[in-house]
C-alpha cells in the first residue's frame, strides 16, 4: 500500500508513510475527536453541577476504582495479548480454529471480569476509606453502583479487538461518544429521582456502558462472527487463551503497579484538600481531548498494522510506520503544548467555569494543568511505543518500563504534594511519563531489526523544529490576548473567554502553518495531500 501511495504522490517513503497512516486513522480520528469533545461536555456537566465539591471528588474516587481494573481486562488484555494473537489466527486463515480462540477467550474473559466484580463490590468498603473523603458513604454507593461497569467495557473491548484486527474501526469509534451521551443525558433526566446528580451520573456510566458494547456487535455479526461461550476448562487450554495469558502474565505485575500508582496518586490528592482529587481529573480531561486529537487513533491504527509485519519479516515497513506515527505525534501534541501553557487559564474559564465551577475551581484546575500539559508529548509518544512492543508479542518491555516510572511517579508524588498540593501531582506524572519514554526506547533497542536510533534522531530534530515553529507562533498573542480580554470583558461566558480562545487559537494556527509550508514540512505536506483527496 505504502508503494502505491508514493507512485501516486512522487513522495519519499515517509511522507507515503504519513499520507497512509492519516487516511487510515482519519475516520477514526474524528470519531474519536468527537468522543473526547462529548467527554469534556460531560466533564463539563459534572463542573457546573458539582464543582469541586467533595460530592465532586466522591464521583471522581468511584469511577476511577473500577477504571483500574478497566486496564487489565480490557485495554490491557485485548491491545497487549488479543490483538496480536487473533491477528494470527486471521493470517493462518483456519476458521475453525478461530472460532475455537473467540469462545474461549470470551469465556475466559466473561469468568475473570465477573468475579473481579463479585469481588470488588465486596471489597469497596474496605478500599475507599484510604481516600480521606468527606464524603465517605457516598462515595462507597456510588463504586458499588458502577463496579459492573468494568464487565460491560471489558466485552466491548472484546468486540473492538475483532473489528480493528479487521481494519474496521467506525464502530469502535462511535461506542465511547454514545457512552458519554447517556451519561450527559441521565445526568439531568435522573437526578429529579435520586439523592444528588452524582448518583444519577453512576446510573448512566452502568446504562452507557451497556449500549457501549451493543453498538459494536453488528458490526462483529456481519464479519460472520457466532461467539458461543465454552466450558472453562476448554477456555483454559486453548492455545490462543494459553498465548494470550502468556503474553498478559507480565502485564499483571505492570497493572498492578500501576493501579497501585494510580490508587496512592489519588490518595495523595485527596489528604492534599477538598476539590484537588476533582480538579486532576479535569485537567486531565483536557490533556485526554488532546490525546484524543490523534495519538489514541494512530496507536489504535498502528497495532494492527505493525504485528502484521512483525509476523511477515517485514523491517523496513515496520521502521517506517513507527518513525511517521513519532513524528506526526509530534507535529500535533508540541504545538498544543505550548498554545496551552499560554492560554490555560483561558481554556479553562471557558470550558468549566459555570455555577458549582467557582474561582477557587478555576485556580486549581489552572495549576494541575499546566505541570499536566507539559507532558502531553511523551504520554502520546508512549502510546505509540507500547504497540512497538505488543506487535512484536513482547508484553514484558513494556511492563518493566511502566513498573519503573511507576515508581518514580509515586515517590515524586508523595514529596511534591506538601509544597504544591494537586500541582505537585501532576508534575510527578509527567516526569513519569519522561522517564517512561527513555526506558521504552532502551528497552526496544533490544531487538537490533528495530531503528530506534534513527527514529530517535528524527523525534529529536522534529521536535525542536516544531517547539522554535510554535514559540514564534505565540509571539503575537501576548499582544493580541490581553487586548482581546479587555475589549470583551463583562459579555457572557461565550464572548469574554470563548471569542478570544478562538481568535488567539486561529492567529496561532495560521502562523504555524504557515511556518510548515513555507520550509515545505514533509509530514505536513503529506497530511495535507491526503486531506485534500479525501475532500
Amino acid at each position: 500500500m505504502a508503494d502505491d501511495i508514493n507512485s501516486e504522490t512522487g513522495s519519499s517513503p515517509k511522507a507515503g508513510q504519513a499520507s497512509s497512516l492519516v487516511r487510515q486513522g482519519s475516520v477514526l480520528s474524528l470519531l474519536t475527536l468527537g468522543s473526547r469533545i462529548v467527554g469534556l461536555v460531560r466533564e463539563m456537566v459534572k463542573a457546573s453541577l458539582l464543582g469541586t465539591t467533595a460530592l465532586s471528588d466522591a464521583f471522581t474516587v468511584a469511577f476511577m476504582i473500577p477504571n483500574l481494573f478497566r486496564r487489565l481486562f480490557a485495554e490491557g488484555s485485548i491491545a497487549v495479548a488479543f490483538i496480536p494473537t487473533f491477528k494470527g489466527y486471521l493470517i493462518e486463515d483456519d476458521k475453525e480454529k478461530t472460532k475455537e480462540f473467540l469462545s474461549s477467550f470470551i469465556t475466559l474473559l466473561t469468568f475473570l471480569v465477573t468475579l473481579a466484580v463479585v469481588i470488588g463490590i465486596g471489597a469497596t468498603p474496605l478500599l475507599v476509606p484510604i481516600f480521606s473523603l468527606k464524603e465517605l458513604n457516598e462515595t462507597i454507593l456510588l463504586t458499588q453502583i458502577m463496579f459492573p461497569f468494568l464487565a460491560l467495557i471489558s466485552f466491548a473491548a472484546f468486540l473492538q479487538g475483532i473489528l480493528n484486527s479487521h481494519g474496521i474501526f467506525s464502530p469502535s469509534g462511535v461506542a465511547p461518544i454514545v457512552l458519554n451521551i447517556v451519561i450527559i443525558i441521565c445526568s439531568y433526566a435522573l437526578s429529579p429521582f435520586v439523592k444528588n446528580p452524582a448518583r444519577a451520573m453512576a446510573w448512566g456510566v452502568i446504562i452507557g456502558g451497556m449500549l457501549q458494547a451493543l453498538v459494536q456487535w453488528p458490526a462483529v455479526y456481519r464479519l460472520g462472527y457466532r461467539i458461543q461461550f465454552t466450558g472453562l476448562k476448554k477456555a483454559f487450554t486453548n492455545p490462543g487463551t494459553r498465548t494470550v495469558l502468556r503474553l498478559i502474565g507480565p502485564t499483571i505485575v505492570g497493572m498492578a503497579a500501576y493501579q497501585l500508582n494510580d490508587l496512592v496518586s489519588t490518595a495523595l490528592a485527596g489528604k492534599a484538600g477538598p476539590g484537588v482529587v476533582s480538579s486532576l481529573q479535569y485537567s486531565l480531561r483536557l490533556q485526554e481531548l488532546f490525546l484524543g486529537i490523534f495519538a489514541v487513533s494512530i496507536g489504535t491504527v498502528l497495532l494492527p498494522d505493525l504485528a502484521g509485519y512483525a509476523k511477515k519479516g517485514q523491517w523496513d515497513e515496520y521502521n517506517r510506520r513507527l518513525i511517521t506515527a513519532m513524528d506526526i505525534i509530534a507535529l500535533i501534541t508540541i504545538p498544543v503544548t505550548v498554545f496551552s501553557l499560554y492560554q490555560g487559564e483561558l481554556i479553562i474559564r471557558f470550558l468549566f467555569q459555570a455555577n458549582s465551577f467557582n474561582e477557587e475551581s478555576v485556580a486549581l484546575t489552572k495549576t494541575a494543568f499546566a505541570y499536566h500539559i507539559v507532558g502531553l508529548f511523551f504520554i502520546a509518544i508512549n502510546r505509540i511505543l507500547a504497540p512497538a512492543f505488543y506487535a512484536q508479542s513482547d508484553s514484558k518491555s513494556p511492563t518493566l518500563a511502566g513498573i519503573l516510572s511507576f515508581l518514580v511517579n509515586m515517590l515524586l508524588a508523595a514529596l511534591l504534594v506538601g509544597p504544591m498540593k494537586g500541582g505537585g501531582v501532576a508534575l510527578a506524572l509527567t516526569l513519569a511519563s519522561m522517564i517512561n519514554t527513555v526506558f521504552l526506547l532502551l528497552f526496544l533497542r533490544k531487538n537490533p531489526q528495530v531503528a530506534v536510533g534513527r527514529a530517535v534522531a528524527s523525534a529529536l530534530g522534529y521536535t525542536t523544529k516544531l517547539a522554535v515553529f510554535s514559540v514564534l507562533a505565540l509571539l503575537p498573542l501576548f499582544w493580541l490576548s490581553p487586548l482581546l480580554l479587555t475589549l470583551m470583558h463583562g459579555r457572557g461566558r461565550l464572548m469574554s473567554y470563548g471569542l478570544p480562545l478562538m481568535l488567539n487559537g486561529l492567529v496561532f494556527g495560521l502562523i504555524g502553518v504557515g511556518l510548515l509550508v513555507l520550509t515545505k514540512d514533509k509530514q505536513a505536506l503529506a497530511i495535507g495531500k491526503s486531506l485534500k483527496r479525501r475532500l
